[in-house]
């Protein structure tokens, strides 16, 4: 049973993690068609961005904590990207150059959530196979 728990708290951290991302590409989809400013869109990106790095550096050590060692490998590439681009301060939306930047942004964006949708699966079927068990 608590291996089960385990991976609904998996799921339910992961599924947190998608939900910040797609905001984040909704604002910088609405950015691109025009339908919101650079500055309401750059302040609503960067109030989610902090959460966003500490679920997922808590869910690389709820892995960890919890003895998933594939898990935790899977997921250390992507906390170490969100540290390096914290320790650089490259990880907060500037307003002056979110229209030069938005390409890169929305890719970089979609490469996490390509990764999520990937870990989310996992999580998924190790939850379904453990409840089978």
């Amino acid at each position: 049973m608590g291996d089960i728990l385990t991976w609904l708290i998996s799921f339910l951290l992961l599924f947190s993690l998608l939900a910040l991302l797609i905001y984040q590409l909704m604002c910088l989809a609405d950015l691109e068609f025009d339908y919101i400013n650079a500055y309401d869109s750059s302040s609503r990106i960067n109030m989610v961005v902090l959460p966003e790095f500490i679920i997922q550096a808590l869910l690389t050590s709820f892995y960890l904590v919890n003895s998933h060692w594939i898990l935790t490998l899977l997921s250390l590439p992507y906390l170490c990207f969100n540290l390096h681009l914290y320790r650089q301060r490259k990880h907060l939306v500037d307003v002056t150059e979110i229209f030069n930047n938005l390409s890169w942004e929305k890719k970089h964006r979609l490469l996490k959530l390509i990764y999520l949708v990937f870990s989310l699966f996992i999580s998924l079927f190790w939850m379904i196979y453990n409840s089978l068990d």
